[in-house]
């Protein structure tokens, strides 16, 4: 079983979505986390109603630092950022053998904030099939 950490600016969409897909999908191999740098305190609440319409479950799931996994108890096999601003700043030095991967894709919540009930379901389904895709073709290629 490996450990994969997803890391955000917020980690309260993109970080919460790949870390609860991995979670949900590919639990026999990995287990995911996501954390960030600048958390928001709280999972966006259209990403968390998209989420639980999908059957996922975020009880255990927070929004917290991703201090919160330095000189922690957890291994971390893979940092994974999901944002240009998580790739950018300054991060924890992880052990040498994590793998530091950077997906940059675009921050739906800035975009959820005017839109109408319509625009944030295409909004939030774009984030996550982007996501998915690219969990799913990470996966295809990882040994473990």
């Amino acid at each position: 079983m490996k450990n994969i950490l997803f890391v955000c600016t917020g980690n309260s969409a993109r970080s919460i979505i790949a870390e609860s897909l991995v979670n949900n999908r590919y639990n026999d191999k990995f287990k995911a986390y996501s954390a960030g740098s600048n958390p928001s305190g709280e999972i966006n609440k259209d990403i968390k109603h998209f989420l639980n319409d999908k059957g996922f479950n975020l009880q255990n799931y927070s929004s917290k630092n991703f201090n919160f996994f330095v000189n922690g108890e957890i291994k971390i096999d893979h940092v994974i950022t999901v944002c240009n601003n998580a790739n950018n700043e300054v991060c924890p030095i992880w052990p040498k053998e994590n793998q530091i991967i950077h997906w940059d894709i675009e921050d739906p919540v800035i975009k959820l904030n005017d839109a109408s009930e319509d625009k944030k379901f295409k909004i939030i389904t774009d984030t996550f099939n982007n996501i998915d895709k690219r969990i799913k073709n990470w996966i295809l290629n990882e040994k473990y």
